[in-house]
């Protein structure tokens, strides 16, 4: 698949050959879903760099930064996307110069948008979870209840639940699990609940092979179907929300446990997060002084106070 569009005729190239070994160099750190996304943000900055007669390979700091103004000031980007796109710029150069096809890399003093430090997504409340479950579990629809717990009960992104098999089912020391490949194409194994687990069998429904959660056609569901499907529970449970999409789901799931004061260590290892900075930004009660550790020292020290 080309991850970058052909020049047109106005564009001054130094070599395309070039320009896809480079992309091609850079997308080759990455496997599965993160080179799929990698490659969709590295296309917006080249398709960019086409339509404004630029070569992607002889462009300035100065270029970059008009790259990163458009996403703000043209296409109203939130600051953690431009933040993401801009990275994915800085990595595709550093990569550039570490294979001798530059000098020196035009992006390396190019400065970010500060991101906040508390994600903009909004999760669901703990009243508006419990009665999204309870209307995925009473739909007709046996694949409902399976999508919402596997999502909002599991912390699964979307592309986990729906490429996830009935052959990846199975048991791990007394568990019932599921495998998935997250990104970076690394394997792990989830523990099932057993509100999950019967979930789960309620939408495999007897079959032994094939893709755990189906659309109408009985075929694999993809997340336009799945998007559908939670917009369709959202309504039925009376939940208001202007935009409703499966990683609400996950957020969701990651500030839910926040607030039911699982340890942020914990958190991270169960949404997988590689950096704790991450699941930070989605724990809405950090500011809460009743939390403040400085409570749960004064208590530990009780005796010497």
């Amino acid at each position: 698949m080309t991850v970058f569009p052909a020049p047109e005729q106005t564009v001054t190239t130094s070599d395309d050959r070039l320009l896809h070994a480079a992309v091609a160099a850079y997308l080759g750190r990455y496997r599965g879903q993160s080179r799929l996304h990698t490659g969709s943000d590295l296309k917006v900055f080249l398709t960019w760099c086409a339509t404004q007669g630029l070569d992607a390979l002889r462009v300035g700091r100065a270029d970059i930064e008009r790259y990163v103004r458009w996403l703000q000031e043209i296409r109203y980007y939130q600051p953690s996307t431009v933040s993401r796109r801009l990275s994915v710029v800085v990595g595709f150069y550093r990569v550039c110069v570490i294979d001798q096809i530059l000098p020196y890399s035009p992006a390396d003093y190019v400065r970010g948008p500060p991101v906040p430090a508390e994600s903009p997504t909004l999760g669901l409340g703990h009243l508006q979870f419990e009665a999204l479950i309870t209307a995925a579990r009473l739909s007709p629809n046996i694949n409902d209840f399976a999508l919402i717990a596997m999502l909002g009960l599991l912390g699964l992104r979307i592309f986990e639940a729906c490429g996830a098999n009935i052959d990846n089912l199975g048991e791990e020391h007394g568990h019932r699990v599921l495998k998935i490949r997250g990104k970076g194409d690394k394997t792990v194994l989830i523990p099932l609940p057993p509100a999950v687990a019967w979930a789960i069998d309620q939408a495999v429904d007897g079959r032994d092979h094939g893709p755990i959660l189906r659309n109408a056609y009985s075929v694999r569901m993809d997340r336009h179907a799945a998007t559908r499907r939670l917009k369709l529970l959202a309504g039925a449970a009376g939940v208001r929300i202007a935009r409703m999409h499966p990683h609400m789901l996950r957020h969701t799931f990651v500030t839910t446990m926040l607030d039911a004061g699982v340890s942020l260590r914990d958190v991270q290892i169960a949404a997988r997060h590689a950096d704790p900075r991450t699941t930070m930004r989605y724990d809405r009660a950090r500011k809460n002084l009743d939390r403040h550790p400085n409570y749960i020292l004064a208590a530990y020290m009780a005796s010497g106070t």
